[in-house]
């Protein structure tokens, strides 16, 4: 009996721990799961700041042209609605840049390789033409050193694909048919690390080997010219192997705001205007588009409902310098530009510029400011027209470096990783492979330091978070007189605090960022524990100093904020020589011109004085700083002596992106971890 009771009693005992411990593990299991959703959402609106602030920026470089009206109220758009300050400037620029028959012979004379001379301290690779395979290994690994390539080496590659380019059609036929693979490769944007990735897993290019570079090879990345150097490099050693598709950054315009044109002035100093020059070149002969196997069609944005492939094969791609300004040949003002010729233009700018979305139709794309916005069954219309079967391209950061949407039909291929902090994003390619054209994905995400590579997932979302809360704070910063406005209006009592729902509403309203703004609110502001209103006063805490002079206005440096990035473009636009420095010469010839050919009156005594003003340490030319001076002058009684600017939407084009599925071979995500074991 006493047995019995003794084991019925150690049952129950038994029973009861187990009981616990699975309790135990559901509440683990629950919390873990809360957790993760937690991190997920972390990560997810991190992502939603990183990609506003960089489209608002795309955006702000449309709205350039415009933007001088902040300065000088004076210069409003004219009819076209170009502002015409920068008509002045482009027009200026385009004068000096030869056409037709007339090109080659000024092109060579002003960037012959001849004219510069290899200082016996020069210790960087040197190459000789035609190229060979083991001198593209030679500067892979002068590049992996931190060696630069001298001037004379760099122009010398760069006429050697200019010719070479010349001779491809605006659509690139590619074929498998030798190979039975093809990789196609996005956006790099001056990530050496993560082309030399792809490289160390897919192997360099060759005939059984070939590789399609799908736009945006420059631009935001501290090794845009290293990049365009080994592209250019394995195109000029397998020309009929390596297809390089124009994208939206190979672009003059584009260079001059997000940075290639300062990497190009800080490597190349003497030589760096005769290099852009060339550069700017090369890049209006790239081509526009790539077919593989006459069934899918490679483009870096996108389509619109317009687009059509006859009339883009027909299109001279040269005359289009920059794509966001009228073609080489003609004036600025767009009512003298051929009805033909526009046609042309906007193809070539919907096709670089295009995102796609999941609804139906073709809108503009709002977002960037350029391109449209395309539906599947634009997506599907395109394709049957054409007898295709599917669009790859590339243009947006994909969190894991590619997606698929519309019905699996679009395929987007981002190769960048890192895109916007560590730890963002991944990249990938894609290798399609047979005649069903099977697509095999690779991930990776390359690491600048040993210390990055073994972080965690946690770690990984934090320290991106962190970076995308700074780069959203500066943007409140830049709005900050006009947030206040907005959460005074609120704040009916003034006690300085208003609803939780209230505020996201002035954040959103003044920011227009599209954010989870209550889920931001603790990162952001504070609340009053008594009633759960937020101190609203507290969103600009640890923002700024308000200068004393400032007056009622915008701070200052809410003000430099606001429009350094615009500032620095226009800088580099009366910098004619690019040498970092605006000489007096320089800004006379600048303000001369405007004053002969704007509704505005300088007299040359008076602009000598204001350059002599500007010229704050007297050392005969103005830097970036002491031009930012100036512009806090003109703005230092606040934002009511600032006009409002009109968009430029001459052209109309647009897409947002969308998700879909697709069947995919995948392969595990790849790390340097990986590779050094």
């Amino acid at each position: 009996m006493g047995c019995t009771t003794s084991t019925h009693t150690g049952s129950n005992v038994s029973y009861t721990k187990s009981r616990k411990a699975i309790s135990a593990a559901i509440l683990i299991q629950k919390w873990y799961r809360s957790y993760v959703a937690r991190l997920e959402i972390r990560r997810r609106y991190t992502w939603t700041i990183f990609q506003s602030i960089e489209y608002a920026g795309e955006q702000d470089q449309i709205k350039l042209f415009n933007f001088y009206n902040s300065i000088l109220s004076q210069m409003n758009p004219d009819q076209d609605g170009y502002p015409k300050l920068i008509k002045v400037f482009n027009q200026r620029r385009r004068t000096s840049t030869v056409v037709d028959l007339e090109e080659e012979e000024e092109l060579l004379r002003l960037t012959s390789p001849s004219q510069i001379h290899i200082n016996s301290s020069y210790n960087g690779p040197h190459l000789s033409f035609p190229l060979s395979l083991s001198q593209l290994h030679k500067l892979v690994q002068a590049f992996r050193r931190k060696q630069s390539l001298h001037a004379r080496y760099f122009i010398q590659i760069l006429l050697e694909t200019r010719l070479l380019l010349k001779q491809k059609p605006n659509i690139s036929k590619a074929s498998t048919s030798i190979s039975n693979k093809i990789t196609i490769c996005g956006d790099l944007h001056g990530k050496l690390g993560d082309l030399y990735m792809i490289f160390h897993k897919n192997g360099l290019p060759a005939v059984d080997n070939p590789y399609i570079f799908n736009g945006d090879f420059v631009d935001r990345g501290a090794f845009s010219v290293e990049v365009i150097i080994v592209l250019f490099c394995c195109f000029l050693l397998h020309p009929n192997e390596v297809y390089l598709n124009r994208g939206n950054h190979e672009d003059p315009v584009m260079n001059i705001r997000y940075g290639f044109v300062k990497e190009i002035q800080a490597k190349y100093e003497g030589n760096a205007k005769k290099i852009l020059r060339l550069i700017e070149d090369v890049f209006s002969w790239l081509p526009l588009a790539t077919v593989i196997d006459n069934q899918i069609l490679v483009v870096h944005g996108g389509i619109s409902d317009t687009v059509d492939l006859d009339i883009l094969d027909k299109t001279d791609r040269h005359r289009f310098v920059s794509i966001m300004e009228p073609p080489r040949g003609f004036s600025e003002d767009i009512s003298h530009v051929p009805q033909d010729v526009l046609v042309q233009w906007k193809q070539i700018l919907d096709l670089l510029w295009s995102d796609p979305r999941h609804q139906l139709g073709c809108t503009s794309n709002t977002f960037r400011g350029g391109g449209t916005y395309f539906g599947p069954d634009v997506t599907e219309s395109f394709l049957e027209k054409h007898k295709l079967k599917m669009l790859i391209r590339s243009h947006e950061c994909k969190q894991e470096g590619y997606e698929y949407s519309h019905n699996g039909k679009v395929l987007t291929v981002f190769s960048a990783s890192n895109y916007y902090e560590y730890g963002s994003n991944r990249g990938a390619y894609v290798t399609i492979h047979g005649p069903e054209h099977r697509c095999h994905f690779v991930q990776y995400m390359s690491h600048h330091s040993p210390s990055l590579r073994k972080i965690t997932f946690t770690q990984r979302v934090c320290l991106t978070e962190a970076s995308a809360i700074d780069d959203l704070r500066e943007r409140i910063v830049s709005s900050k007189s006009e947030l206040t406005e907005s959460f005074r209006h609120y704040d009916t009592d003034n006690k300085g605090k208003i609803s939780v729902s209230n505020w996201c509403i002035c954040m959103e309203m003044v920011l227009e960022m599209g954010l989870p703004w209550r889920t931001l609110r603790p990162r952001l502001a504070q609340i009053d524990n008594s009633d759960g209103c937020v101190l609203w006063e507290t969103t600009f805490e640890q923002l700024s100093i308000r200068n004393r002079y400032s007056g009622n206005g915008p701070s200052i440096t809410e003000t430099l904020y606001r429009h350094k990035d615009n500032l620095e473009t226009i800088f580099m636009h009366i910098d004619r020589d690019n040498s970092g420095f605006i000489s007096m010469n320089e800004f006379e010839d600048a303000f001369g011109l405007l004053s002969q050919q704007l509704d505005i009156h300088f007299g040359d005594q008076e602009i000598k004085e204001i350059a002599s003003c500007l010229d704050i340490n007297k050392d005969g030319k103005i830097d970036f700083n002491e031009f930012l001076e100036a512009f806090r002058i003109v703005d230092r009684h606040g934002k009511d002596k600032v006009s409002k600017t009109s968009n430029l939407e001459t052209m109309d084009a647009s897409v947002l992106p969308s998700k879909g599925k697709g069947l995919v071979q995948k392969e595990h995500v790849i790390t340097e971890d990986e590779e050094n074991r």
